[in-house]
């Protein structure tokens, strides 16, 4: 008996499940604190003019007095980069199936897809202005632009890294196309998927911010142009951090989207 394991507790899920919150919540938000004691304290004895860089402490004072009004920049902001997340998310994984199943497509579209991704985006922002107007259409338009060669790669990585023995099997199984791509390829390419629409979600941010600098009359990007043509640097850092919030979501909610579907399709 004394040779025989020992059985498993019931404070061991506990105990991993808290280690678990201590390296995903304890530790990122510890390391925040830290460097933000740090921001805070060499400030201070340093005296830097809040005009320079503020201190965190006054940066949370101005988000706490212009809360209403950071909130109401936030969601034009925020709708934008949704939708046009969305929308290149949509875009880029059906053009991958396209490109994957279909071998001209791929020699046609897919060195296009590439050369497109290497032109600067910022320089092509002011023709989204003249060719759709100064409305949100525009800064959609950009966001998709920027937001959907992640996805189109990492969803072409992920079809394409099906095992051969697994399409072999499905071919000796007289299986068609289309169940193969919905049995197989697809939950294949989830991780791979969400790999890149964690990635776009970001984009999407960054395309609104930067049509909300051209052409917006609110908005976060909107905000930080209003703030600093006053000079008002705890504003512009209460908008940016109001922005990181915004991202932060959006992510958390992709991240909480992967956690759910990898877990139905038992990866």
């Amino acid at each position: 008996m004394s040779d025989m394991a020992l059985p498993a507790t019931p404070n061991q899920p506990r105990l991993s499940l808290a280690g678990h919150w201590v390296s995903q919540i304890l530790l990122p938000v510890a390391f925040a604190a830290v460097v933000l004691g740090l921001w805070e304290g060499l400030v201070r004895w340093y005296q830097v003019p809040e005009v320079i860089l503020p201190p965190p402490s006054v940066i949370g004072a101005r988000i706490v007095s212009a809360w209403p009004f950071l909130l109401q920049h936030s969601l034009p902001t925020a709708i934008e980069a949704t939708v046009g997340f969305l929308i290149a998310a949509a875009f880029g994984i059906v053009l991958s199936v396209v490109l994957v199943y279909s071998r001209w497509a791929y020699v046609a579209l897919y060195p296009n897809v590439v050369f497109f991704q290497l032109i600067p985006k910022i320089a092509l922002a002011p023709l989204f202005i003249v060719w759709l107007g100064i409305g949100s259409s525009s800064r959609l338009a950009f966001s998709v632009f920027i937001a959907f060669f992640p996805v189109v790669i990492s969803t072409l990585t992920g079809l394409n890294s099906t095992p051969p023995d697994m399409l072999r099997l499905c071919k000796a199984l007289t299986a068609k196309s289309w169940q193969v791509f919905l049995s197989v390829r697809f939950p294949y390419a989830l991780p791979h998927i969400f790999s890149g629409l964690k990635v776009a979600v970001t984009f999407a941010i960054i395309g609104v911010i930067v049509g909300e600098f051209i052409t917006a009359q609110a908005g976060l990007g909107y905000l930080v142009l209003f703030a600093s043509s006053q000079a008002e640097t705890p504003l512009i850092l209460a908008a940016i951090a109001m922005l990181c919030v915004v991202g932060l979501v959006l992510y958390g909610i992709v991240a909480g989207a992967e956690r759910l579907i990898l877990k139905r399709y038992g990866h």
